[in-house]
């Protein structure tokens, strides 16, 4: 009886140039061997480790071309937080699945999703948009908490609990009690005081 002999490193078959692989230069990834100077991105070629490596079907990939093939697309995607990449992906074989650029519609008033999701509401004094770092709300609206947040006629700086407002304009309090408040005896200029208007 001959006895079976085992060769050295199990003789595992490279995930990518399907050549044997063995111990002493295999990559184990996803159940599969792969020598360890063929255990590259698809795309980039850097080689990977345990912690570079992302797997796709039976691809192998870098975490950041396996992000921009694979990964979410759009506003803040891709580049990095706050960029807006025009890369539609034709170097890494992908085919943009619609026509053209995107167009903005005309729409003077976004939905609710488009609000919370990207669209910011436009302040009344300055019609210029208001993000979440500057917003304080007042009168309905959504204002810019430093240089539009003021009174309309004296230009004091306001809070919510001191404003007053009026067909969507805040004013102070004593602005507002002046121009709009009750008139006559007791009102507008001081207690005791008769104004004549």
């Amino acid at each position: 009886m001959t006895p079976f002999v085992m060769p050295f490193g199990g003789g595992n078959k490279c995930g990518s140039c399907k050549k044997t692989v063995y111990f002493a230069e295999e990559v184990q990834c996803d159940g599969r061997s792969f020598h360890k100077s063929c255990f590259l991105c698809m795309l980039c070629r850097k080689n990977l480790d345990s912690t570079t490596v992302a797997v796709h079907m039976e691809e192998i990939y870098c975490k950041s071309c396996y992000g921009k093939k694979y990964g979410p697309k759009g506003y803040g995607y891709g580049i990095g937080a706050g960029t807006l990449s025009m890369d539609q992906g034709e170097a890494l074989g992908i085919t943009p699945s619609e026509p053209g650029p995107h167009r903005p519609t005309n729409n003077p008033n976004p939905s609710k999703m488009a609000q919370k999701f990207g669209g910011s509401d436009k302040c009344p004094r300055c019609g210029k948009s208001v993000y979440a770092a500057e917003k304080v709300m007042g009168a309905g609206s959504a204002w810019h908490k430093n240089g539009c947040f003021r009174c309309a006629l004296c230009g004091k700086g306001l809070e919510s609990t001191t404003l007053a407002d009026k067909d969507g304009e805040i004013y102070c309090k004593g602005c507002y009690a002046k121009n709009f408040g009750p008139k006559g005896f007791g009102y507008g200029l001081g207690a005791g005081a008769l104004a004549h208007t």
